[in-house]
């Protein structure tokens, strides 16, 4: 299912939306966080997907693939370690506190008795619990009834105190909040809600970092962008930074959602922030967020060309194709939420008339983002097939045998 946004603009990026999210705060926070040994001081890779764009019938495919970005495994890495920090230096105003020695555990006995707290779906309560042991705060994140034991686990391992809580996402996001009230804890957000916008916009401008590495690795080479929807966290902070450093010229966005996770798609009907029709829960477990954050989608909103539903069992063919290196590509190792974009193509690629109501033709040079790696090993072997690391074993094979 794909609609056109009739809101979308092709104008200079607006001053207005600047004050929320700009290209010198997204490079700002990339510094900061160049030093942290969770994050590959690295660029991620930039697949040349060549098989898999003559198959689907566009001039190229580029993949910017987010699992080699840390070791938690996500693109989450650049958003709440960045949003903590910039909570801390709100904090302690008068402290003239140096961002580098901040994340490397610099004011540990300042921060000590500073507990942050969050929902999660999995790879940003993982990132919020690894960041806050690095700077030697507390962390404390709820779980939803379909977050997985294998996810629970992960993120305790970075010493968070995890909180389950019987209902879905969004009630999770609730529970959250009154905690934070109750005990005078911090909220750490990658979702807006009324009087609460400034944390989540943090974690938006670290997502800054994807674009700003697209544009070294590829200048202005992409007529469409593919974005995972989610709460439009990462849609708005990779479409910001590209709108605001290609102005009019900026590419084409469109942004993909689970079927039954459908609250951006919603929005764009609605004209404004809205909530999910469905049951929410999707095999997509990053991606299965029942209600807009208003913030992201004030960004979301002029920009975003198109918006498309996709099912789950889209997103486990294009997490297959990717792992096996379809027509001789390098075998990736994606996620069930980093293969939602691949897996958006390709449906629109394969009905002709969906394809030009999104423009897209052979001439079509789009950039997909794989959000995640095995972020949840068991889950991707069994909808995989293979386990990630004999997929990444493929990978490594394969590209010795292209240096060769």
């Amino acid at each position: 299912m794909l609609i056109a946004n009739p809101r979308a603009t092709r104008n200079a990026y607006p001053e207005t939306l600047g004050n929320i999210l700009n290209v010198k705060s997204g490079d700002e926070s990339r510094a900061w966080l160049a030093g942290w040994e969770l994050i590959n001081p690295e660029p991620t890779p930039l697949w040349d997907l060549s098989g898999a764009a003559a198959l689907l019938g566009v001039a190229r495919i580029g993949l910017k693939d987010e699992s080699f970005r840390s070791p938690l495994g996500s693109f989450k890495a650049l958003g709440a370690p960045i949003a903590l920090m910039r909570l801390v230096m709100r904090l302690w105003p008068m402290h003239e506190i140096d961002p580098r020695k901040l994340i490397e555990g610099g004011y540990r006995e300042m921060v000590t008795n500073l507990t942050v707290i969050s929902a999660t779906d999995g790879n940003h309560g993982k990132a919020l619990a690894a960041a806050a042991r690095s700077i030697g705060c507390n962390c404390v994140i709820v779980l939803h009834a379909n977050v997985s034991a294998e996810r629970e686990a992960a993120i305790a391992a970075y010493g968070a105190r995890i909180v389950r809580i019987a209902g879905n996402y969004d009630e999770s996001v609730e529970h959250a909040a009154q905690l934070a009230n109750t005990n005078g804890w911090h909220v750490v957000s990658d979702t807006s809600y009324e009087g609460y916008e400034a944390i989540p916009r943090d974690v938006m401008q670290g997502y800054g970092t994807i674009a700003a590495e697209v544009i070294e690795q590829s200048g202005g080479a992409w007529t469409h962008v593919f974005l995972q929807g989610g709460v439009g966290g990462l849609a708005a902070g990779v479409a910001s930074y590209l709108w605001e450093h290609h102005g009019a010229a900026r590419p084409r966005f469109i942004v993909v959602e689970p079927r039954q996770a459908d609250c951006l798609y919603q929005s764009a009907v609605a004209g404004g922030a809205a909530k999910a029709t469905g049951s929410v829960d999707s095999v997509m477990a990053g991606l299965a967020c029942g209600e807009t954050s208003p913030l992201a989608w004030t960004i979301l909103e002029p920009c975003v060309d198109n918006f498309m539903l996709i099912d789950d069992a889209d997103a486990i063919e294009a997490m297959r194709s990717l792992a096996t290196g379809a027509a001789g590509d390098v075998p990736i190792v994606s996620g069930e939420s980093g293969a939602a974009g691949l897996a958006g193509l390709a449906i629109l690629m394969r009905n002709p008339d969906l394809a030009r109501a999104a423009g897209l033709d052979a001439s079509s040079r789009v950039l997909l983002i794989s959000t995640e790696g095995a972020t949840a090993p068991g889950v991707y072997a069994e909808l995989v097939g293979a386990s990630a690391p004999t997929v990444a074993a493929r990978r490594d094979a394969w590209l010795s045998q292209v240096t060769q």
